[in-house]
């Protein structure tokens, strides 16, 4: 939090939507441990009945992949062109729900070959401002990938195109 008021970034967009992609990873954590409520027949699945914490899991899938828009770039390269609709195209899958466990299972991957690589805070002296930064960055982008293996492990929740597809 120091960090935050020493190097004036608190309205800053990118800090803004980083951090709420963490408040995703602890959403889906707290629906997680959310018990589920009791119903009058013990062990009967109930139908077409929602629940908080489907709603708490859409809402932590959502915020999850705020983080993606920061590393959206608009430069004219081949490769930034292609990560940008690649990166997009697998937020949105997570977003909605459809194929779910893949597209973030293959978030994880992408984000910690990013986190290595560009946050590698361990290069720089510890006085200089920048491995401050960038060491920030490196354990806030490791939150949201443990959000995300939440997403892997659990799944999308009820309010999914994937749960939507066993209706069908």
């Amino acid at each position: 939090m120091e960090q935050t008021i020493a190097y004036s970034i608190l309205w800053d967009l990118k800090f803004l939507m980083r951090n709420l992609a963490l408040g995703g990873g602890l959403l889906l954590l707290l629906a997680e441990s959310r018990s589920e409520g009791k119903s009058m027949f013990a062990g009967v699945p109930t139908m077409r009945e929602s629940s908080p914490k489907q709603y708490m899991q859409l809402g932590g899938r959502v915020l999850l992949v705020l983080m993606f828009m920061t590393l959206l770039h608009f430069d004219a390269s081949f490769f930034t062109i292609l990560q940008n609709i690649v990166g997009t195209a697998l937020m949105i899958l997570v977003a909605i729900g459809f194929k779910t466990k893949l597209a973030a299972l293959t978030l994880v991957v992408w984000l910690l070959a990013i986190n290595v690589y560009f946050n590698a805070f361990w290069t720089i002296p510890v006085y200089k401002p920048m491995h401050d930064f960038l060491k920030y960055d490196f354990f806030q982008t490791m939150s949201v990938i443990g959000g995300l293996l939440l997403v892997v492990a659990l799944g999308p929740g009820g309010v999914s195109m994937d749960e939507k597809k066993k209706e069908w």
